[in-house]
């Protein structure tokens, strides 16, 4: 309830066999074997009682109609993708993810990190969602609102907790293999293995399929292309102590994802290999330090649709995140938590783009931009008990780094077209939050929070023009630090043990929010807006009877434009992507260990395609099952059904020119588990 596949795949088999030898030593001594890693950070501080948060244990991540994480987090209330598609049918650069209807331009307003680690994509700011397998998860936080804390410079609408699971949970061998009525495959496993007093895992994933086709039946065209994707990762994660109180994680991952979009030749790709290694001590003075490293690359080319030829190919964007934390939580006093820490980010990276003319194909120009782009973040916080109530406050300061920003475009001939050389700029910011939480009786507790939040344009906002044809994006390498304000105040409710109700009523506001401007009918720039406010009341309901269980979940918002200046005429409009109301309710029955049957009704409200409100995406409503029976003490069969009720869920609608989401499909599969 709420509470380089080869390469990869031998240096993962080589790791794990050197951990095996250092563990199993015949030298390693019987005290040794008796100390127990968790492979988990350290505990969540009392803090997190006096914000807006929900939790999803692996059961509900594992069973999900779709198999896919963002499947998963959409029975979040106030979770939102940019778009409606998911990580099989839409580009990877608008991956981006954010809660509480703040509205989006791709990139993410949350923050997203995998056992403490933030995995956004450097130069896009978006959440490479087909390199999670959500199998080897062992349970979602989300907490909503402005983060301090460690990395809160990104958690400008919230914190998308991923957390690992041990061998213990996972067991020595995991595996499954699905096929679809498209004759599209999913097949996963996890090897995992105690290794002395600590563990080692590793896990892939493969996804495989034609897709289907995104246009509407009377817009194809004979160059109209199913949405077919292919995408692997490959991950390893051990862990192991370094004395009684202090464990080693380390983990890398490598992952590949290619898309077919609209039409033929309309090819994405997205790959990485991302490293960290992390530190927890749980002794007298408790600490986690943490480092990590990514390598990402993204292209993309762009098809005309009115030629249907190929007009832009971005084929290379290189881009490299490293960053680090060390936090430190001093025994101070047993009524007190107080966590002290530093951490840092740097992302640079470089667009690579040709484009050509739609009529000749002839190449017209070679454009080039990028930058580095840094956060250095000091923080502190501190959680006083008294008694019934609790009492939390953190502050935050970052000084961000906008450096080494260009856009240079020269034509055939290599003559210069066009060249920007942004100035290099830094700032210094500060951030807090606040919270009350007090225990009103042994049903009830009430909370309260004020809080503020920071987020710096990424590289991609501030440097890398885009076209989804015919319509135009440039880049802004002016633009200033997203900052949010915000208050809420919630209850949780648990009349008996088998029900919780949670209720939080929130007012935030965006001020210098990120948005793509429209400035001609096929012109669009990123600009800052004055400010998007929003005030939503979320909701979730948990209740368990035996044998019966119910998950809801509910987010209404009223958000709008504050506009000033060139903005001034989206002042009051909805910002784009952003649905008034959304609804989830899982109703599950698992009769017995390994059975389970679970049907999702999902609702999305209407929303607007672009800031102008002249394009509304229908509302959308769909029904998905999962079915589990094992069959032995290995062996489960699976069915899976998506969009039951094959509603049509427009995504995206250009003028005129409509994309739609995954339609009716039916699963079968079979896990083996040992």
């Amino acid at each position: 309830m709420f509470k380089m596949l080869p390469l990869g795949c031998s240096l993962a088999a080589l790791t794990l066999s050197n951990v095996v030898h250092a563990q199993t030593s015949p030298d390693a001594s019987d005290e040794a074997d008796e100390i127990v890693v968790t492979g988990k950070g350290l505990e969540q501080a009392p803090s997190i009682g006096a914000y807006s948060v929900e939790e999803l244990e692996r059961e509900q991540i594992v069973t999900s109609a779709s198999g896919r994480i963002e499947d998963v987090l959409e029975n979040i209330a106030g979770f939102q993708q940019f778009r409606r598609s998911d990580s099989r049918s839409s580009n990877p650069s608008a991956q981006g993810v954010t809660l509480r209807a703040i509205g989006g331009n791709a990139t993410s307003r949350a923050l997203v990190v995998l056992d403490g680690v933030p995995i956004a994509d450097p130069f896009f700011g978006y959440i490479p969602l087909s390199s999670i397998n959500p199998d080897t998860l062992s349970a979602i936080r989300v907490t909503r609102g402005g983060g301090s804390g460690p990395f809160g410079s990104g958690a400008l609408t919230g914190t998308i907790e991923l957390e690992s699971a041990d061998a213990s949970t996972l067991g020595p061998l995991t595996a499954s293999l699905l096929v679809n009525d498209r004759e599209e495959t999913e097949a996963a496993a996890t090897v995992s293995s105690a290794l002395g007093s600590g563990f080692g895992v590793i896990s892939g994933r493969w996804d495989r399929g034609q897709g289907f086709f995104t246009t509407p039946a009377g817009q194809r065209v004979p160059a109209t292309a199913r949405a077919a994707f292919d995408s692997w990762q490959v991950g390893l994660r051990a862990v192991a102590p370094v004395s009684e109180t202090v464990e080693l994680q380390a983990r890398a991952s490598v992952f590949e994802d290619a898309r077919t979009l609209r039409f033929e030749g309309a090819n994405s790709t997205s790959e990485g290999q991302d490293a960290s290694l992390r530190v927890i001590g749980r002794g007298a003075w408790e600490f986690d330090a943490l480092g990590y490293v990514q390598a990402r690359n993204f292209s993309n080319v762009v098809i005309s649709s009115s030629r249907f030829t190929r007009v832009l190919d971005q084929r290379n964007t290189p881009s490299t995140g490293l960053g680090g934390k060390i936090e430190i939580r001093p025994p101070i006093d047993e009524a007190h938590t107080v966590r002290i820490g530093v951490d840092y980010r740097q992302a640079d990276g470089e667009l690579q783009e040709e484009a050509f003319s739609a009529f000749s194909g002839a190449l017209r120009e070679r454009r080039r931009a990028g930058g580095k782009n840094s956060n250095l973040g000091f923080f502190i916080e501190d959680d006083w008990q008294i008694g019934p109530l609790l009492l939390t406050g953190g502050l935050r300061a970052d000084h961000t780094q906008i450096e080494d920003g260009f856009f240079r475009a020269v034509d055939a001939n290599n003559a210069l077209v066009s060249e920007t050389n942004a100035d290099d700029r830094s700032d210094w910011a500060v951030s807090w939050r606040a919270g009350a939480l007090v225990y009103a009786s042994r049903e009830l507790d009430i909370r309260a929070a004020a809080y503020t939040g920071l987020r710096l344009p990424t590289l991609n906002e501030l440097y890398r023009p885009f076209v989804v044809f015919p319509v135009v994006t440039q880049a802004n390498a002016n633009l200033e630090n997203e900052r949010l304000k915000g208050l809420e105040i919630g209850l949780t409710w648990q009349p008996i043990d088998e029900a919780v109700l949670s209720l939080t009523a929130f007012d935030n506001r965006v001020e210098n929010a990120i948005a793509n401007v429209t400035l001609q009918p096929n012109l669009r720039q990123r600009q800052n807006l004055l400010a998007i406010d929003v005030q939503g009341l979320e909701g979730s309901l948990a209740v368990e009877f035996g044998q019966i269980s119910f998950n809801g979940s509910l987010a209404y918002s009223d958000a709008a434009i504050d506009g000033e200046g060139a903005s001034l005429a989206l002042d009051g409009n909805r910002p784009p992507q952003t649905p008034e109301f959304a609804a989830s309710a899982t109703l599950a029955w698992q009769p017995a260990e390994g059975w389970r049957v679970a049907g999702t009704l999902r609702h999305t409200g209407a929303q607007f395609e672009d800031d102008q409100e002249t394009t509304a995406l229908p509302a959308a409503t769909t029904l998905d099952l999962f079915g589990e029976a094992q069959i032995s003490d290995r062996f489960s069969l699976i069915i899976r059904g998506e969009n039951l009720l094959n509603e049509e869920i427009v995504t995206r609608n250009s003028g005129g020119a409509i994309d739609i989401g995954a339609p009716q499909t039916i699963w079968f599969g079979i896990r083996i588990g040992y």
